[in-house]
């Protein structure tokens, strides 16, 4: 199947001699949530602002379904919703009159229905004849969204859509962004905030430095670069690693009580066993032990400080 969004070789560097964009080359298929990761300045905006044809490309090739953006732009842009970082509004505007005018731009014919199903699923029905002046920063957040959904778009580009909204406002906005997966509708957010990605996001892409460092299925890149831990809380503290130790990946507590085993899920032995072993030589008793995998923030962390 033909990707949705098919990059080839795109580059971009602006006038002042900043290369935002170096050389990158990306498939994002249909009905799936893509979640871009980096860090400030790496590029993320930048590649949204040229899909959405925003900027122009440098170098390189990109369609959408198919149509190139340059020669059948607005095919391409009629295709796609955007949800800006930024919280730019017609504030003096109610919010069912900003979405119907959003969706009379791109030739839309009126829909109540679909605007009013959109708006109950932002939690702003209620508030649909308000003013967006009198809006609180998450609700105008929301109101981007409703905008962008306006004219029922096949893709929908969020920007770090929950900056400044709530915990509980968040998990609301996951739910229909997976509901809106599900109609097959293909998201793709921008984010810091890692669990967002880890919660939401089917593969995953790191761009750093205007390069794309890894695209991969979510659960393959943590297997793939996640790390489990075995933590041994121990019977009686130690001042140091005993030198026996030394061929193990061991960190001790500060105060000696706790001792910490990193290994790798994709080696054939682990370890483990040899370790426990060692201790029972040494008389190191333990009075509780637990494992845990690493967390996407610690891959993500670790890929951005060695790409960089």
């Amino acid at each position: 199947m033909e990707p949705i969004i098919s990059i080839k070789n795109l580059s971009k560097t602006y006038s002042s001699g900043f290369c935002a964009l170096n050389n990158i080359s990306l498939d994002i298929h249909q009905g799936e949530i893509f979640a871009l990761l980096g860090p400030n300045g790496a590029g993320k905006t930048t590649l949204i602002s040229i899909i959405c044809g925003i900027v122009t490309p440098g170098e390189g090739e990109i369609s959408v379904n198919g149509y190139d953006i340059l020669t059948d732009y607005r095919t391409t842009r009629s295709m796609i919703g955007l949800v800006p970082q930024e919280l730019a509004t017609a504030t003096f505007e109610s919010v069912r009159a900003t979405m119907n005018f959003s969706r009379g731009l791109f030739g839309k014919s009126p829909n109540p229905a679909h605007i009013e199903k959109v708006l109950r699923d932002l939690s702003l029905w209620d508030r649909r004849e308000d003013r967006i002046i009198s809006l609180s920063g998450g609700m105008k957040r929301r109101v981007l969204i409703a905008k962008a959904l306006a004219h029922e778009p096949q893709i929908l580009f969020l920007d770090e859509p929950t900056a400044g909204v709530d915990v509980e406002q968040r998990r609301g906005m996951w739910n229909m962004v997976r509901l809106l997966r599900d109609s097959g509708v293909t998201v793709i957010l921008t984010t810091h905030y890692i669990e967002e990605a880890e919660e939401m996001a089917d593969r995953i892409g790191v761009i750093n430095n205007g390069k794309i460092s890894v695209v991969e299925d979510k659960s393959v890149l943590m297997n793939k670069l996640g790390k489990k831990q075995l933590q041994l809380t121990l019977q009686q503290p130690l001042s140091a690693i005993p030198a026996e130790l030394a061929g193990y990946s061991l960190e001790l507590s500060g105060d000696g009580s706790v001792l910490r085993y990193t290994f790798d899920t994709q080696k054939e032995h682990t370890g483990i066993s040899e370790l426990l072993r060692e201790l029972g030589k040494l008389g190191i008793d333990f009075k509780d032990l637990h494992s845990s995998q690493s967390s996407l923030e610690d891959i993500f962390v670790s890929l951005v400080r060695h790409k960089s």
